[in-house]
């Protein structure tokens, strides 16, 4: 018997894989984190995704775990650190939701540049409003990324027929631009970009980097896009660029105002209802990797990487 820790439902493939791999799960979807020490005690591996964080005193009640696998893209709810001292493997599985979200970051902008959203609003309020809808075109633009793995390179590689030029800025890398790609510094995205897309993990030095400051060095006014982490950004600086012009409109699928677990959100500031009426504004919740395809094959990628180091 291999306990495994299911503290979220997650993919149905995954969880039988796994059982016919020998582990039995304990699922403790609704366990409150408290509760969870006799789970903890005998697990080998835990299977997760945004309830509950990881965290060094949890894993101090876990003296048998081997790995902890993510159905998701990161695992920035995971203590990585005190994880490592203990040996602990970490797997996700960014691969099989990348095409979800590059392709939402690109539903999200032409939704946002061509109004579709804001006419179909109006149309259904009687109005049939044509000239105050015009549509801002893609082409002939520069789309600035930054942040270029698995979701900034999805996103680009759907941008390619649209006759843009993609300038992309990664930290971490060089060499790793496709044809249709050119690396760039962060300053030069930031002077160049008529749309500016964020596909950050959330470290302790990406949190919050998306401020009042940086958000002044965007010397032509972009439409901005996050489809990665809410708290990249600062929504209240986003909301007063908009307000001031520094940025042309705000396509957000993640915010910082969402709870832990990212199922809501909390601390609703007095300007967040002018914020989501602002033609300005676009915002999901926080959906851009979900779709029917991408659980199941996020489950397979999951399963294939604990199998590999944990048969």
């Amino acid at each position: 018997m291999k306990p495994v820790l299911a503290l979220d439902s997650t993919d149905a493939g995954l969880e039988a894989g796994l059982e016919a791999a020998g582990y039995t799960l304990m699922r403790a979807y609704h366990v409150p984190e408290a509760e969870l020490g006799p789970y903890l005690a005998t697990a080998e591996g835990i299977l997760l995704r945004s309830r509950i964080r990881i965290t060094e005193p949890l894993l101090a009640q876990a003296p048998a775990l081997q790995w902890i696998g993510r159905l998701g893209s990161g695992v920035e709810n995971i203590d990585q650190a005190a994880a490592q001292r203990r040996g602990v493997a970490l797997y996700s599985a960014p691969e099989g939701n990348r095409s979800a979200v590059g392709e939402h970051a690109l539903g999200m902008l032409l939704s946002l540049t061509h109004k579709i959203g804001l006419a179909h609003r109006e149309v259904i309020g009687g109005a049939w409003n044509r000239a105050s809808n015009t549509g801002w075109e893609l082409e002939g633009s520069t789309i600035g990324i930054i942040g270029f793995g698995h979701m900034g390179s999805a996103f680009a590689q759907r941008l390619q027929g649209f006759g843009v030029r993609i300038l992309a800025y990664d930290k971490y890398k060089t060499g790793y631009a496709p044809a249709y790609v050119k690396e760039a510094t962060l300053d030069r995205v930031l002077s160049e970009s008529d749309v500016l897309s964020l596909h950050l993990p959330l470290t302790a030095e990406t949190e919050g980097m998306v401020d009042a400051p940086f958000l002044r060095q965007c010397a032509k006014a972009p439409f901005l896009v996050n489809t990665s982490r809410g708290g990249v950004i600062r929504t209240a600086a986003v909301w007063d660029a908009v307000q001031q012009g520094h940025l042309r409109g705000a396509a957000l699928d993640v915010l910082d105002l969402e709870k832990r677990s990212l199922e809501g959100l909390e601390g609703l500031p007095p300007w967040w209802n002018a914020f989501l009426s602002d033609p300005r504004v676009l915002v999901t919740p926080h959906i851009a990797g979900w779709s029917e395809q991408s659980f199941p094959k996020m489950g397979e990628i999951l399963i294939t990487k604990i199998l590999k180091g944990h048969p």
